[in-house]
């Protein structure tokens, strides 16, 4: 559009210039008109994640209406295309948060309070075998009207009475809480799945549990578990659950060391059932189907094969949607399958960021919480990248087959291969980062051999030796797929094993991951040359997230666990009896890639039975931590004067107002209004919790923030550069209690 027109459309203000800006801008979306569809669906998106990040229901009205309000401008301007990106831009991010809303509150359920021991009967949603703990998970529907309507409870496989499987009745007593909260500022928020799960209680059982009505044996649930039975009594134990979960999506029976070396290796999405999994199910139903009629000659010639095929294929990926419990990964991408068949049906492009868009746009409008979860963002960043890779001039110059011979079509085939892993590996790392901490650095070539081995080897000869299995001659091809599981996991172990083979970070700042995932659409949505202005905020992005600094000091919501984090990132561990999902979850939310420590054993540290003294030196002062481990009585006297002496006292329990340290004071009232707190000791202290990430939303149970910023104002006083120095019977620990610099 030249800027004359322009003028004529804009408003006749006195002294009107066109800026130069808007005249590029139209002429830049006239020659990307094609792509603007596709932003709406972006559009949509952050409207989504804008409801997730604003803080209460008042920040999301504020926004709702300055959406509607920017698309109502846009509305009754004057202009071209730019208006109208403008309009449909803010009035998809305004449908968007209140989709996230009206979701919100329509799976709204009652939840446990307070932990609390019941008894009551319930009938089972669901069983799940958690084989390498040796137990079972089972959701139940509780008949008691007092309890939350749906939870979940755990229990050992070896008192799973005989009849218990999904529409059973049941009778037990179990330990209940309340689904768990995010545990640290960046970790993962397990209340947010509950609460869009509608679960409102976890546990365990204790004693038996009595099946008073039995299961009726059917439904997919009894399938999957005789499935899972069977597989596994086939194949040696590791190479068994992964079977399991390549057939059934269930990868409880997974070792946790094998579990771990997928994870390291960046192989784990294969034990997930997704993409991956549907297309080469849905594949082999239509090669199988296309095979046999073409067997006849009449069918070929009188029959469209490609539809008739297309109809075989779907009916096999809603099928194995279905086997493998409809999950949302699972269920996202057989609706992309079912949209591409229905393409090529129509004789459409296959696949197209269209048909991308139209993918996750009907998961958005019916789930839209699912947006939020890592699983979402993973397959939708490594489709769409694949796609803007293969669409590009330059790669279908260099790398589509064409009529030059066998080993120059095996060249390019395998060069796009490896181009296709390295794009992918690029395009996740974000993602692994922000919801994991960690990425790996050997994924490209790990997935080089692991997904066609999957693919091409695994699947197929599982698949055959199940349905051999029906006349007694499925031995032959179990021994093969045992050996190609075995291959799988060797290469796991290997590049897991490698020096540097993952990279870990601490949490990243929301905005630097907004920034790259922003950069990252930009980059991939547009065709022309303006697309390159999206490394710009991948580069902030990134340097952002590589420059955050480890936290000092991370504490649990609950108080129990303190990690002391040394200049290295080694993180120091008050209870050392902590379990692995604990010092799994300080170690990623420190950045470390180790074993976590005793904090006995640190320089500096003087502990007794029931507390430690911890003296830091950070951001050139000297900083003096007192943590409390112990529940029983303390002298009064003792207590209050090594709290006076100290700048930070955290204890799982409550202390007495006499306890005023310098600094902070958290105890149980303190941490169950902030929850987890991560804390960074520079020259001016930064203080993150979980409540300030979780906000307002239902799930997050206190609606009293404590608001760190008084904290950081006193801590820009800050302690004196020098301690008086108590002896260790004032500040707790016993006075033979040595430090580990001097016990060492």
């Amino acid at each position: 559009m030249s800027e004359t027109t322009l003028k004529r459309r804009l408003p006749a203000f006195p002294h009107w210039r066109v800026p130069a800006f808007f005249a590029s801008a139209e002429s830049f979306l006239h020659a990307e008109r094609e792509q603007l569809p596709l932003w709406w669906v972006v559009g949509l998106g952050s409207g989504i994640a804008l409801w997730l990040v604003l803080a209460d229901p008042q920040a999301w009205r504020a926004a709702a209406v300055l959406l509607v309000g920017i698309g109502g401008a846009a509305a009754v301007a004057r202009g071209g295309r730019l208006r109208l990106a403008v309009l449909h831009f803010a009035l998809a991010a305004a449908v968007g948060l209140g989709l996230i809303w009206s979701r919100s509150a329509w799976v709204a359920a009652p939840r446990l309070e307070r932990a609390t021991i019941a008894q009551f009967e319930a009938r089972v949603e669901r069983v799940q075998n958690l084989s390498a703990r040796d137990r079972l998970r089972l959701t139940l529907a509780p008949t008691d009207p007092s309890l939350p309507p749906r939870i979940r409870v755990n229990i050992d496989d070896d008192e799973a009475p005989e009849g218990l499987g999904e529409g059973a009745m049941v009778r037990l007593r179990a330990r209940l809480t309340p689904p768990m909260p995010m545990p640290l500022p960046g970790a993962h928020d397990y209340a947010r799945d509950a609460w869009f799960a509608g679960t409102g209680a976890t546990g365990r059982a204790l004693g038996p549990v009595i099946v008073t009505k039995p299961s009726h044996g059917g439904g997919l649930d009894s399938l999957r578990a005789r499935l899972d039975g069977h597989i596994r009594s086939q194949l040696p134990e590791s190479e068994g659950a992964i079977a399991t979960a390549l057939a059934t999506g269930d990868q409880g029976a997974l070792p946790e060391a094998d579990a771990e070396a997928m994870r390291r290796s960046g192989l784990a999405h294969l034990l997930s059932v997704s993409g991956l999994h549907i297309a080469a199910a849905v594949g082999a139903a239509m090669l199988i189907t296309m095979r046999l009629l073409a067997l006849s000659q009449r069918l070929a010639l009188r029959v469209n094969l490609v539809l008739v095929a297309a109809g075989a294929g779907a009916l096999a990926g809603v099928g194995y949607t279905l086997l493998t419990g409809m999950q949302v990964p699972t269920v996202r991408s057989c609706i992309a399958a079912l949209l591409v068949l229905a393409a090529l049906a129509i004789g459409r492009e296959a696949i197209s960021l269209r048909l991308i868009a139209a993918g996750a746009l009907l998961v958005m409008v019916f789930r839209p919480e699912a947006m939020a979860g890592a699983s979402f963002q993973l397959s939708f960043a490594a489709v769409t990248s694949i796609v803007t890779l293969y669409s590009l001039p330059w790669f279908k110059r260099h790398f589509e087959r064409r009529e030059d011979g066998f080993a120059r079509n095996a060249a390019r085939s395998f060069g796009a291969l490896v181009m296709t892993g390295l794009v992918v590996e690029f395009a996740l790392m974000p993602f692994a980062l922000y919801h994991f901490h960690r990425a790996g650095l050997y994924g490209v070539f790990a997935n080089l051999i692991a997904i066609p081995l999957t693919t091409f080897v695994i699947m197929p000869l599982e698949a055959g030796a199940l349905l051999l299995d029906s006349v007694g001659l499925g031995a032959p091809l179990w021994a093969a797929c045992g050996w190609a599981l075995g291959l799988l996991l060797t290469i796991a172990h290997a590049v897991a094993g490698a020096d540097g083979a993952t990279t870990l970070l601490p949490a990243m700042p929301r905005w630097a991951f907004g920034a790259m995932v922003g950069g990252g659409l930009w980059l991939c949505l547009w065709t022309t040359r303006a697309r390159l202005f999206g490394l710009i905020p991948i580069a902030i992005g990134a340097l952002v997230a590589a420059s955050v600094p480890r936290p000092d000091l991370l504490i649990t919501g609950d108080g129990r666990h303190v990690a002391v984090v040394d200049t290295d990132g080694t993180p120091f561990l008050l209870r050392a009896r902590a379990g692995d999902f604990v010092r799994s979850l300080l170690g990623e939310s420190a950045g470390f890639d180790g074993e976590a420590l005793d904090l006995e054993s640190a320089s500096g540290v003087i502990c007794s039975r029931d507390s430690c003294l911890v003296e830091l030196t950070r951001g050139g002062r000297r900083w003096r931590l007192l943590a409390i481990r112990s529940t029983q009585r303390i002298d009064w006297t003792d207590l209050t004067g090594a709290c006076a002496a100290a700048d930070i006292v955290v204890a799982e329990r409550y202390l007495p107002r006499g306890c005023v340290p310098r600094w902070l004071k958290l105890d149980r009232p303190a941490l169950e209004r902030t929850g987890g707190i991560a804390i960074r000791l520079s020259e001016t202290p930064r203080v993150e919790t979980v409540a300030e990430r979780v906000g307002g939303h239902a799930w997050w149970p206190i609606r009293t923030v404590v608001n760190p910023a008084g904290w950081r104002d006193r801590a820009r006083s800050g302690p004196p550069p020098r301690f008086r120095r108590e002896s260790p019977a004032s500040a707790l620990p016993s006075a033979s209690g040595r430090s580990g610099a001097e016990r060492n």
